[in-house]
C-alpha cells in the first residue's frame, strides 16, 4: 500500500475542508480527520488533513496540537509536509503562525519554510510583501474589524516577523519572474544558509502560484493557504499515476442548517435561507444558556417533521452591539456550543445532513456529533466540500464565513 504524499495541519475547521477540496478538485484523494487524530488513516488516500481548532488558542496550545498531529502525519509516511492558514494570513498578536511554523521547522530539520498565503481566485494577492484583498490593501479591507484576529497591518513580512525570533525574508516578484525554478531552488538554499528561515512568497497571480508550486514541491516543509495546495496538487498529478479515489456520495435525509458567523456573507445566506424554510434566531439578549438551548429544543422538536430548519445566531453590527456580551465574557463560545448542540438533536431525530456556516461553529458542532474523519466529496461551491463520515452516516458541510454564494444554505439543504 502507497504512503501518502502529502500531510497538511490546519488551524480551523473550515480552512481544513477548504484546503481538502483543493487537492480533491486537482484529482488527489483525500482524507479528513478533525482534532489530533487518534485512529488509523483510512487506506488509498494521496493526501491526509488535520483539522485543528488552533488559530487563537494559546500559542504553547497550538505548537502541542501541531506537533502531535505532525507525528500522526509521521507515523502514517507521509512525504511531505503543509501548514495550512487562512489566505489573510490573520491569527493573533502573538500567533500563532510563526510559533507553529518554527516547531514543525525543526521537528522537521527543515531549515527554511516558503510561506504562500496568497488566492489569487479569491482576490487575495501579495505584493512586495503586501497583502491585498481585491484592490485594498489587507489593513483597510474587513479583515481589519474581524472580532477575533484583526489584520491592521498588511505588509506580512512584518507580521510574522513579530511572531518568531527567526529572520523573515521575501521572495519577491521580480525574482520569482526572473528566475527559472531550478535557480529559485538554488538561491532558497544561500538564503538557508545565510540564516533567513521564513520568506512570503509575493504572488500576484495563477501563473505566480503554479511557478511557485513548481519550487515549493522540492521543500521538505511549506506553508500557505489552501491555493497553493491545489497549484501542488496540480504538479503531484502530472508527475503520479495514482489513482485518484472514487467521489463517495452524499447520504439521503432531512437536512439543518446552523450559522454562527456574522460575516456580510454569511448573513445575506441567512437572509436568504430564513425565507425558505422554518428558521430560529439564538439572541443572547432574552435568555440564559439553560433558557436557550430550552427555547431551541422546544422549537426543534415542534419541526422534527420539517424537512430542513435554520438554527442561527449570526448577527448584524447592530444587533450584536444591542445584546453586547449577554452571557458574560465568553457570549460568542456560548453560543457555538448552543448551535451544536442544536445540530446534534436535529440529527438524532433523524437528519442525515448538517450545514454550517463559521469556522469556530464548525469546530463546535463537529465535535458534539463526534465526528473523527471524513472523506472529501463534491464541492458545493469552491473551496465548500461536501465532508461524508461514515459513523454516523452524516453529510457535513462546513463553510467558512467568507465563502459561498448567497443561496448556499438554501440550495445544499434541499439538494
Amino acid at each position: 500500500m502507497a504512503t501518502p504524499w502529502l500531510g497538511v495541519i490546519a488551524d480551523d475547521y473550515t480552512g481544513a475542508t477548504d484546503v481538502a477540496a483543493a487537492l480533491r478538485r486537482s484529482g488527489v484523494a483525500t482524507a479528513l480527520a478533525f482534532d489530533v487524530p487518534q485512529e488509523s488513516p483510512p487506506p488509498d488516500v494521496t493526501a491526509l488533513v488535520v483539522a485543528l481548532k488552533s488559530r487563537t488558542i494559546p500559542a504553547e496550545d497550538a505548537v502541542a496540537a501541531s506537533l502531535a498531529s505532525l507525528a500522526w502525519l509521521r507515523d502514517a509516511g507521509v512525504e511531505q509536509t503543509y501548514i495550512k492558514y487562512c489566505s489573510t494570513f490573520d491569527s493573533t498578536a502573538e500567533g500563532n503562525i510563526g510559533p507553529v511554523t518554527d516547531a514543525v521547522m525543526d521537528a522537521l530539520d527543515s531549515g527554511l519554510v516558503i510561506a504562500v498565503p496568497a488566492s489569487p481566485e479569491h482576490g487575495r494577492t501579495v505584493f512586495q510583501g503586501h497583502m491585498f484583498v481585491g484592490t485594498q490593501l489587507l489593513s483597510e479591507s474587513s479583515m481589519a474589524r474581524h472580532p477575533l484576529t484583526p489584520m491592521t497591518d498588511p505588509n506580512l513580512v512584518r507580521v510574522l516577523a513579530s511572531q518568531t525570533t527567526r529572520e523573515v525574508g521575501l521572495l519577491s516578484h521580480d525574482r520569482l519572474l526572473g528566475s527559472s525554478s531550478s535557480e529559485v531552488i538554488e538561491w532558497l538554499d544561500s538564503q538557508r544558509t545565510s540564516g533567513v528561515r521564513h520568506l512570503i512568497a509575493d504572488t500576484t497571480d495563477e501563473d505566480d502560484l503554479a511557478r511557485l508550486a513548481e519550487v515549493c514541491m522540492t521543500q521538505k516543509l511549506v506553508s500557505g493557504s489552501a491555493g497553493l495546495a491545489r497549484a501542488m496538487g496540480v504538479v503531484y498529478g502530472d508527475q503520479s499515476e495514482r489513482p485518484t479515489g472514487a467521489i463517495p456520495r452524499l447520504p439521503e435525509g432531512d437536512a439543518v442548517v446552523v450559522a454562527g458567523s456574522c460575516s456580510d456573507t454569511t448573513l445575506r445566506q441567512v437572509a436568504l435561507a430564513k425565507q425558505q424554510m422554518p428558521a430560529f434566531r439564538v439572541d443572547p439578549a432574552v435568555g440564559s444558556v439553560a433558557e436557550l438551548d430550552d427555547q431551541v429544543s422546544e422549537w426543534l422538536d415542534a419541526h422534527s417533521a420539517d424537512p430542513r430548519v435554520l438554527v442561527y445566531s449570526s448577527a448584524s453590527i447592530e444587533e450584536r452591539r444591542a445584546s453586547g456580551q449577554a452571557l458574560g465574557p465568553d457570549t460568542g463560545e456560548k453560543l457555538e456550543q448552543i448551535l451544536a448542540r442544536a445540530a446534534a438533536r436535529r440529527v438524532a431525530q433523524g437528519s442525515r445532513r448538517v450545514i454550517v456556516a463559521g469556522g469556530e461553529t464548525s469546530g463546535a458542532v463537529v465535535n458534539a456529533l463526534r465526528v473523527h474523519s471524513v472523506l472529501i466529496g463534491e464541492e458545493a461551491d469552491r473551496g465548500v466540500p461536501w465532508c461524508i463520515a461514515r459513523n454516523p452516516e452524516l453529510a457535513l458541510l462546513l463553510k467558512s464565513g467568507n465563502f459561498g454564494s448567497d443561496d448556499l444554505l438554501e440550495r445544499t439543504s434541499r439538494e
